[in-house]
């Protein structure tokens, strides 16, 4: 990956180019919980260019990417700050990144942003629109469900966005009547399904043998909204009638929410005695992931609407990547989930919370491993048709050009 030097690139005359030029404006690329944001821009179609604008770099080494502007040297950061006198009206603390966004269009050509989450949206929403650029962004959930309900503030803020942008993707028809009832026109709020990199995912149906212990895989950040305690729990009922071995991919971020979180789902595989069956993993790079999802017969992902009303908004993207692989699914109804996996044909869903549910889900699955096989191909099939990367990738080409 390539970071451009402001100092030097700032010399550039813009190019000359028959492709559609976007820019993905996001605060830092990219967190290791966000490599979905990766896939899109990495499977768009040729027609299309992309580069990214961000505040800091992350995990470079895993995301990189050929032309990635971002603030790395100070004496840019001031010459750039010519690239903001024309928006006198923006916040100052965002005019340095508006700058950025302004300074790469005028550079690269480009005539499209792309914002990820809402609130960076709304954030450069008053400078995008105001060089003249087109602006699509995309909700994710903490955005849509937590932000509004905590600061109701944010109400007001988007409905100003809502205005001032071209077009809002969602995940699902869950996430679209939330962004609606943020008072997005239903015109502008569309459904677009996050892509999976399906050629990562070898399809082995799983098959398990009542003699051997059954392998449940958990893989998710340690947030309210991933349901953690609660698929502890459902399987703490199953230890009598199950040899159950548990593998926990993820931890606490630097948020004393997570961090709460953490303790919460330590403290809960100590009261119930799971500490015995159950690894504990932290968090893992994507191919340690993988690895470990073969050596797993089920996945469970309970995920619920936390208090403070953080949810997925859409479906976490690692149970589309668990299903493309084979592996048959235990979740809820939570969000824009049903829209991967369908109750009874894609794997098994519940009410959010309802712990004796998921513990039935389990069970079942483990009185009728013969049903596995055609569970798993036909969520396969359906990921195939609606979350394949390079699909969703010519849709999202197809949206920019159309804008």
């Amino acid at each position: 990956m390539c970071v451009v030097d402001s100092s030097t690139a700032l010399q550039r005359a813009p190019r000359k180019t028959a492709k559609l030029r976007v820019l993905h404006n996001h605060s830092v690329w990219l967190p290791l919980t966000e490599n979905w944001i990766h896939s899109q821009v990495k499977y768009l179609s040729s027609e299309v260019e992309c580069l990214v604008v961000c505040s800091r770099v992350e995990n470079r080494d895993q995301f990189s990417w050929p032309e990635l502007y971002c603030y790395h040297n100070l004496a840019a950061l001031d010459r750039m700050r010519a690239a903001v006198t024309a928006l006198p009206a923006l916040r100052l603390r965002y005019r340095r990144h508006a700058g950025l966004i302004a300074w790469a269009a005028r550079q690269t050509g480009a005539s499209v942003v792309h914002s990820h989450f809402g609130f960076t949206g709304w954030r450069y929403a008053d400078a995008i629109s105001q060089l003249g650029l087109k602006h699509i962004v995309s909700f994710y959930g903490v955005d849509a469900g937590m932000l509004p309900l905590t600061e109701p503030v944010w109400r007001t803020r988007y409905r100003a966005m809502f205005d001032r942008i071209d077009l809002v993707l969602c995940e699902g028809p869950h996430m679209k009547g939330i962004v609606e009832d943020l008072g997005c026109p239903p015109e502008k709020a569309l459904v677009h399904h996050l892509g999976v990199e399906l050629e990562q995912f070898r399809f082995v149906p799983r098959h398990w043998r009542p003699e051997e212990p059954l392998r449940v895989l958990i893989a998710a950040s340690f947030r309210e909204k991933k349901g953690i305690p609660d698929a502890l729990e459902a399987l703490a009922k199953l230890r009598s009638e199950l040899d159950l071995r548990i593998t926990v991919i993820g931890d606490a971020n630097h948020h004393p929410a997570s961090r709460r979180e953490k303790k919460r789902i330590v403290a809960t595989i100590e009261r119930l005695e799971l500490d015995g069956i159950t690894d504990l993993l932290g968090y893992q790079p994507h191919e340690v992931l993988l690895e470990h999802a073969y050596k797993n017969h089920l996945f469970l992902s309970p995920s619920v609407t936390a208090e403070n009303g953080d949810c997925e908004g859409g479906a976490p993207v690692t149970i589309t990547e668990m299903a493309a692989s084979g592996m048959p699914i235990v979740s809820t109804t939570h969000a824009d989930i049903p829209e991967v996996i369908r109750h009874g044909v894609g794997g098994l869903l519940s009410d959010e919370h309802d712990v004796d549910a998921i513990a039935n889900n389990v069970r079942w699955l483990a009185e009728h491993p013969h049903r596995w096989q055609e569970m798993v191909i036909a969520a396969r099939s359906r990921i195939e048709s609606e979350f394949d990367v390079r699909v969703q990738g010519r849709r999202l080409a197809d949206l920019y050009l159309t804008l």
